[in-house]
């Protein structure tokens, strides 16, 4: 096999061999990796990522929301797409506090900021009619859906 992934969300042009990433999933007997692994396999590559920044890319990537990354969703992140990555910045400039979520009130302050007067409870219309999972938030998952065509 002489595939590889290269890696456009580190930054740093580094070209995995599949080898590598085939071991990965290999050692493990249900396919999948964890988020501790996942943070373990960006650190023997160089990458350090604080837990927020493992979590961030787990919920990013983890379409089935099990938990674990698989062969295919590690694949997408290897990749790095634009247009996620574009995607994660236009979530990132809503997500004030950097939760990893979108809040009305932070929907209202970015709004107002560009111009677009707007109530809180308009915001709050809006954050209900994109948050699936029922938190009173928009994740970046649903971020995303709302984005797609």
């Amino acid at each position: 096999m002489s595939s590889s992934f290269n890696s456009s969300r580190s930054g740093s042009g580094v070209v995995v061999p599949m080898e590598e990433v085939q071991k990965v999933f290999n050692n493990n007997r249900d396919g999948k990796i964890s988020c501790e692994e996942l943070k373990n396999f960006f650190r023997v590559l160089g990458w350090e990522m604080t837990p927020e920044e493992v979590q961030t890319m787990l919920s990013e990537f983890d379409k089935d929301n099990d938990g674990h990354i698989d062969l295919e969703e590690f694949t997408e992140i290897m990749n790095g797409s634009p247009s996620g990555k574009e995607l994660r910045d236009a979530f990132d400039l809503y997500d004030l506090d950097r939760n990893g979520l979108m809040s009305a009130s932070e929907l209202h302050e970015v709004l107002n900021r560009l111009g677009k007067k707007c109530s809180i409870a308009e915001c709050t219309v809006m954050i209900t009619k994109l948050d699936v999972d029922g938190d009173g938030f928009v994740n970046f998952q649903e971020f995303k859906k709302m984005m797609k065509p």
